[in-house]
Order: C-alpha cells, then sequence, then structure tokens
C-alpha cells in the first residue's frame, strides 16, 4: 500500500501556508482602500475579478502541462511571481493599477493552487484521501484565516505599505521552502509513470467531474461576495475597526479550516456525496444569515455556519476529485477544471455582487449567495445522480 511522502507534504503544506497567509493579509483591506480611491462597486467586483479571470484562462494550460512535465517546475516559478508582484502593489496608487496587479497575481496563482492540489493527490495513499485532502485544505484555509487578522493589525497599527511588504516576504518563504526542499522533477511520480494523461474531451464529458465543477463555482461565488462585500458591509453600516472586519472575514475560514481534518476522516468512511449537499445547505442558509445581521455578533454567527457548511463540503468534495484524478492519470488536468470553477465563482459571485450593490442595496448581494449555492447543490445532485443498471 501506498504511504504518504511526509517530507513532500510538509513542505507544500507550509509552502502555500507561507504564501496563502500573506495573501490573506492584503485581501479584505482592498475592497475599503479601492473605496476609499473612489471605486464604486462594479469596481471593487472588477478587483476580485481580474485576478479570477486570468486565472481562469491559464489554469487548463498549466494543469495539463504539469500532468506531462511534473509539477515543481510550475510551483517555484509561480511562488517567485507572487513575490514580485507583492513588491509592485507598494507602486500602486489608483484602482486601475491594482486591477492590473491582481489580473498578474490571477496568472501566478493558476501555476501553483491546482499544480500543489495534484501533487498531493499523486502523494495520497488510496482509502485516505479525504483524510489527506483535508489536512492539506488545513493550509489554505488557516493561511486565509490568519491573513485578514493580521492584515487588520497591520493596518490598524501602522499603513497597507506594510501589508504589501507582508505578502511579499510570505511568499519569498514559500518560493525558498519550495526551491530548496522539493525533489527534483524526474522523481516526482507523475513523471516516472511516463504514461499520457486522459485526454480533455473524456473530463470535461464526466458528469461527476461536472457536479463538482458546478458545486465549486457556486461556494466560491459565495466566498467572493463574503471578501468582496462583508468588509464593506462592516465598515459602511456597522462602523467596525479593520481588526474586526478582519476577524469577521476570518472567522468562516478558520471555522472550515479547523474541522477539515476530521470531516476529511469522515469523508473516507461515508457517502461522500451526502456530506457535500448537507454542507452546501448550511452554506446557502448562512447567506440569508447575513442579509439581517445587525450587529458584530450577529455576523460573527452567520460566518460560523458559513465555515461549517464548508468544512463540511469541501473535505468530500475534493477527495473525490483526487480518485477521479487517480484513475485518469490526470490528476492535474482534474483539479485544474476544479479550480477553473473556483476562478469563476470568484468571478461571478464578486462582479454580480458588485451590480446588485449599485443597482439595489448592498445587503441585497447575500441572498443572491444563498441562490446562487442553493442552484449549485441542486446541479451537483442532478450531475452526480447515475441511472441504475
Amino acid at each position: 500500500m501506498q504511504k504518504l511522502d511526509k517530507s513532500i507534504f510538509s513542505t507544500l503544506f507550509f509552502s502555500i501556508f507561507a504564501t496563502v497567509t500573506g495573501v490573506g493579509i492584503v485581501v479584505p483591506l482592498l475592497p475599503v482602500y479601492a473605496r476609499n480611491l473612489g471605486a464604486s462597486g462594479l469596481y471593487i467586483g472588477m478587483i476580485f475579478g481580474a485576478f479570477s479571470f486570468s486565472r481562469t484562462i491559464l489554469l487548463p494550460y498549466f494543469g495539463r502541462l504539469s500532468d506531462k512535465r511534473g509539477r515543481k517546475p510550475f510551483i517555484v516559478p509561480g511562488m517567485f511571481a507572487y513575490t514580485i508582484i507583492s513588491i509592485a502593489f507598494l507602486f500602486s496608487n489608483d484602482v486601475n493599477s491594482i486591477i492590473v496587479l491582481r489580473f498578474a497575481q490571477g496568472a501566478a496563482s493558476a501555476m501553483l493552487l491546482p499544480v500543489i492540489q495534484a501533487y498531493v493527490g499523486d502523494i495520497t495513499p488510496g482509502g485516505r484521501e479525504g483524510f489527506t485532502m483535508g489536512l492539506f485544505n488545513m493550509s489554505l484555509f488557516l493561511g486565509l484565516s490568519l491573513g485578514p487578522v493580521l492584515g487588520g493589525i497591520i493596518r490598524d497599527s501602522f499603513d497597507l505599505n506594510a501589508a504589501f511588504i507582508s505578502m511579499g516576504c510570505l511568499s519569498f518563504i514559500g518560493f525558498l521552502l519550495s526551491f530548496l526542499l522539493l525533489p527534483p522533477t524526474r522523481d516526482e511520480m507523475v513523471v516516472r509513470r511516463g504514461r499520457p494523461p486522459t485526454e480533455w474531451k473524456r473530463l470535461v464529458q464526466d458528469r461527476d467531474i461536472a457536479g463538482l465543477f458546478f458545486f465549486r463555482l457556486a461556494y466560491t461565488a459565495c466566498i467572493g461576495i463574503v471578501w468582496g462585500f462583508l468588509p464593506v458591509l462592516a465598515d459602511t453600516e456597522l462602523s467596525l475597526s479593520s481588526s474586526l472586519i478582519g476577524i469577521l472575514v476570518m472567522l468562516g475560514i478558520l471555522v472550515s479550516g479547523i474541522i477539515h481534518v476530521p470531516m476529511g476522516y469522515l469523508a473516507d468512511r461515508i457517502n461522500k456525496k451526502l456530506m457535500v449537499v448537507v454542507g452546501g445547505l448550511i452554506v446557502s442558509y448562512a447567506m440569508f444569515s447575513f442579509k439581517w445581521a445587525g450587529d458584530f455578533w450577529e455576523t460573527v454567527w452567520a460566518s460560523l455556519f458559513f465555515g461549517i457548511g464548508g468544512g463540511i463540503s469541501i473535505p468530500a468534495l475534493t477527495a473525490m476529485a483526487v480518485i477521479i484524478g487517480d484513475k485518469t492519470n490526470a490528476m492535474g488536468s482534474v483539479m485544474a477544471l476544479i479550480t477553473v470553477a473556483h476562478s469563476l465563482g470568484m468571478l461571478v459571485g464578486a462582479m454580480l455582487a458588485g451590480v446588485m450593490m449599485d443597482l439595489f442595496q448592498l445587503r441585497q448581494i447575500f441572498p443572491l449567495g444563498m441562490v446562487i449555492m442553493g442552484l449549485g447543490v441542486g446541479a451537483f445532485i442532478i450531475c452526480t445522480k447515475h441511472p441504475k443498471g
């Protein structure tokens, strides 16, 4: 039975943790910063949408290429690009330059997350997909939860440039770890196998992949709404400090990250599809709860439910993706498709919410998220329901 390579896993875990923490420091500050520069709701949406747009275009390319050439040749340059872009943020002083940098950051991201997840999938023992991916996803969710808190503290204590510098330093740590500690490309399992991945046509026609795609798109659209517009709601209507805004954004992600491991362990033992559906329904309820939140604590409860829903559904969903990727010998391609859904979700959520904010009221954005998540759950059920016989 294949054993988990703890050295590679630890390197990938801490590399992505450092990089994602750095990004998390800045993300919740960008909407308020852009608002102070005079950006409308649409422009705030574009700040998040530009990242998702460039990543979506390049994800299939880098995912498929990593199935053929290995993972490290994309992870190391992606980490280095994040570092350079972080430095460039120091010189941005208008909304348009922020949008351009977020576009470039999305391109770098296309070289990282799906390829790193594919690498983890390559070394995951059979029957432990849920636990292993749940444990790895903690690096993402804990990094994203720690980042907003640090960002709020840094912003209140220093200035926004200090947040950009922090993002650059942490990205550089991720670069050093991956460059120095990951084994040579020739030793990677995907390279040693030497088998061609399943062609794109068969992957995109797979009903299970379609179900995972639509659910992930809907879930990430809700994340885009929360990250992009919960800070604006907390700032303009609840008059909260940057530190408290960081806590709100962090809370749901932190809760999700904490329960990823036990939920991943559970996903290896019970029906994964059921876990995805239950988690999605909880997320849908949480999105509706944001509309009625009248103070800090009511918003806290909505964030907690949001985190619980994601923590239940995502380990099961990524475990299903690993199983499919292993069967098709196209782990990078499958992870790229799931991450395309992630990027499109961010784009759809941020842009639709921005338009809703400009046309209606800020609080109407959150029921929109409830509807999107409900549709995602329905699509997942339909696509993964196979006819008997």
